[in-house]
């Protein structure tokens, strides 16, 4: 069974950057999908991005087309979810999750962490 533990998360002014971690358990992220999904208050949890075993990435949402970027260390079971010039649209509770393949549908994702606050807001 795999453990995801998000962290970076807090408030940034429109604008701004932050970079989201996902620590995984186990060496076994190697093989996972680990995609970045979000959600806000009274809306569906939306696919961010995602990165594959080998490395592919794609984004989940055009929104975040050319702001987001997604990367992986297998060495530190971590992928990171780097975010630029953040629009209050971006604010949310940011979740990893792993799974066999990248998907927009969360529910392809086996495993879930407890999520990091994102909030835009000047």
């Amino acid at each position: 069974q795999l453990q995801l533990v998000e962290s970076g998360g807090g408030l940034v002014q429109p604008g701004g950057s932050l970079r989201l971690s996902c620590v995984v358990s186990t060496f076994a992220m190697a093989n996972r999908a680990i995609g970045w999904f979000r959600q806000a208050p009274g809306k569906e949890r939306e696919g961010v991005y995602c990165i594959s075993g080998n490395g592919g990435s794609a984004h989940l949402t055009d929104s975040v087309k050319g702001r987001f970027t997604i990367s992986r260390d297998n060495a530190k079971n971590t992928v990171y979810l780097q975010m630029n010039n953040l629009k209050s649209e971006d604010t949310g509770l940011y979740y990893c999750g792993a799974g066999w393949r990248c998907s927009v549908y969360s529910s392809d994702y086996e495993y879930w962490g407890q999520g990091t606050q994102v909030t835009v807001s000047s």
